[in-house]
C-alpha cells in the first residue's frame, strides 16, 4: 500500500511538471468537429492505423501496445493481492480465470518477442533512423532501458505463473488450484525439480519484481520519450483537421490587408482577434500549447526524418530534432520558472537550438506530418519560426529578400518596372480572327 501511494504521488508530481511546461505555450482554442476528432483518435491513436505503413515495425508495435494494455489489467489482481494479503483473488472465476490469464500470457509473450525484435533492429541491424545525429547516447539508451524493462516484466509474469503452477501440486503450500497456463507451463520443466522453499522464493521474487518494476516504470516514463503512451490520445484528438499544407493566417496581418482593400470595413481590433502566431515564433512562449504537446508526444521513431526529402538529400534539417530541441528547451524553461529565475534557460531562445539553415531547408512538403504515427505537425512550427526571421529580423535568405523588395517596389516578384511588363508583346504578331 505504501509503495502504491508513493508511486502514484511521484507520478502525479512528474506529470504536473509536464503539464505546466505544455502550458508555457500560447493559448489555442480547439473545440470544433468533436465527432470527427473522436473518430480520428480511435483510428490513429487506438487503432494504430498509421503504424502499419511499415509492416514489420507496425505489427510488432501493435502487439507490444496491445500487450502493454492487456497484461497490465492483471495488475489489478496483483495490487489487490498485495493490499489485502490474498493470493490470486480472482481464481473463483474458475474456467474464465484460466481463459483470462491465458490471454495475458499470450500477450506477455508477444510483448517479449516484440521487444526483442526492436532491440535487434536498434542495436544489431542499426537501422539508420535510430542512429541519426540527434540520436545521441541518451535517446538510444532511453529506448533500450524501456525495451529491456518490458522484457524483464513479462519474463517475471511467466516465471511467476510457471512456479505457481508447480506449487499448486505441493501439499505443504496452500495455493489455490487454478491449474497450469499454456505459455508458462512450457517453462515448468526448468523448475520442477527445485525444492518448495526455492520455488516459493522465485514465485514471490517475481511477484515483487513485477509490481515494483511497474511502479518504477510508471515513474520513469515522464522522463522518457515513452510518455507518448499517455499523450498520443489527446495529441491526435487535437490534431489539425484541415489540409496539412494549409498555413495558418495571422489575424493582425489579415486585418491590415482588409483595411487596405476597404478602409470603411468594420474589422475587429487586434486585441479582439485570436492571434495564433503574432509575428512568428522566437521562443517557447510564442508556440501554442499544442506545439509543445507535439514535442512531448514525439516517439523519436524517426519516421518523419527518414521520409524528409531535405534530410535524404543531405540537408541539415531533421524534423525529429526540431521536436526534441523544443522539448529540451521547454524542460529547462519550466524548471527555471519553477525556481523563479529571472532569466530562463540562460536567456536562450529556440534559435539557440534550431538554426536558420535547418528551417530554410524545409520544402513544406508535409512528408513528416503524413508519416508521424501520432499526428504531430512539424511544418507549422518551422513555418512560424521562418516568419519570425523574415518579419522581425529581416533575416530571410537573399533570394527571398530580393523577391520581397521587388514586390514592395514593383508590385511583382520580378525586377521590372510595372510600366515595362508588357514590352515582351511588342514584337509579337497576333493573328486575331
Amino acid at each position: 500500500m505504501i509503495l502504491l501511494l508513493a508511486a502514484v504521488c511521484f507520478f502525479y508530481i512528474n506529470v504536473k511538471k509536464i503539464i505546466n511546461n505544455i502550458h508555457l505555450g500560447r493559448d489555442l482554442k480547439i473545440n470544433d468537429n468533436k465527432r470527427k476528432r473522436w473518430w480520428l483518435m480511435f483510428r490513429v491513436a487506438i487503432g494504430q492505423s498509421k503504424m502499419t505503413v511499415r509492416p514489420v515495425s507496425g505489427i510488432m508495435h501493435i502487439l507490444v501496445y496491445a500487450g502493454f494494455i492487456i497484461v497490465n489489467i492483471e495488475m489489478l489482481e496483483i495490487l489487490i493481492d498485495g493490499i489485502f494479503g490474498t493470493h490470486r483473488l480472482f481464481a473463483f472465476m474458475s474456467k474464465y480465470y484460466y481463459i483470462l490469464v491465458s490471454i495475458f500470457e499470450f500477450f506477455a509473450l508477444a510483448v517479449l518477442v516484440g521487444c526483442l525484435v526492436f532491440l535487434i533492429r536498434r542495436n544489431v541491424l542499426r537501422l539508420k533512423r535510430f542512429w541519426s545525429k540527434e540520436m545521441t547516447t541518451w535517446p538510444r539508451t532511453d529506448a533500450n532501458i524501456i525495451l529491456i524493462t518490458e522484457i524483464v516484466l513479462m519474463s517475471a509474469i511467466l516465471t511467476m505463473n510457471a512456479t505457481d503452477g508447480i506449487l499448486q501440486t505441493r501439499h505443504e503450500v496452500h495455493y489455490a488450484s487454478v491449474g497450469s497456463f499454456p505459455i508458462s507451463s512450457i517453462l515448468q520443466p526448468l523448475y520442477v525439480n527445485l525444492s518448495t522453499n526455492t520455488l516459493l522464493f522465485i514465485e514471490r521474487f517475481c511477484w515483487w519484481l513485477h509490481i515494483i518494476g511497474v511502479f518504477a516504470f510508471l515513474n520513469y516514463i515522464p522522463y522518457s520519450k515513452h510518455f507518448h503512451v499517455f499523450l498520443a490520445f489527446p495529441n491526435v484528438y487535437y490534431s489539425k483537421l484541415h489540409p496539412k499544407a494549409e498555413i495558418d493566417t495571422m489575424p493582425s496581418i489579415t486585418r491590415e490587408v482588409k483595411l487596405m482593400m476597404d478602409p470603411s470595413a468594420i474589422i475587429p481590433t487586434v486585441e479582439e482577434t485570436t492571434e495564433q502566431f503574432p509575428f512568428g515564433v522566437k521562443d517557447i512562449k510564442d508556440l501554442t500549447w499544442k506545439n509543445i504537446m507535439d514535442a512531448y508526444t514525439c516517439t523519436e521513431c524517426g519516421r518523419c526524418t527518414s521520409s524528409c526529402p531535405a534530410n535524404i538529400t543531405g540537408k541539415k534539417l531533421s524534423p525529429r530534432k526540431i521536436l526534441m530541441d523544443i522539448r529540451d528547451h521547454a524542460e529547462i524553461v519550466g524548471r527555471d520558472k519553477a525556481k523563479k529565475k529571472e532569466i530562463l534557460d540562460g536567456g536562450k531562445t529556440l534559435f539557440d537550438y534550431i538554426t536558420p539553415e535547418e528551417l530554410w531547408a524545409c520544402t513544406t512538403c508535409n512528408a513528416c506530418t503524413q508519416e508521424c504515427p501520432v499526428n504531430i505537425d512539424h511544418v507549422s512550427i518551422i513555418v512560424n519560426m521562418r516568419r519570425y526571421l523574415v518579419m522581425e529580423k529581416a533575416a530571410g535568405p537573399g533570394e527571398l529578400n530580393s523577391i520581397f523588395s521587388n514586390i514592395e517596389n514593383n508590385g511583382a516578384p520580378w525586377q521590372f518596372s510595372p510600366d515595362d511588363r508588357l514590352l515582351w508583346t511588342n514584337n509579337l504578331e497576333m493573328n486575331i480572327k
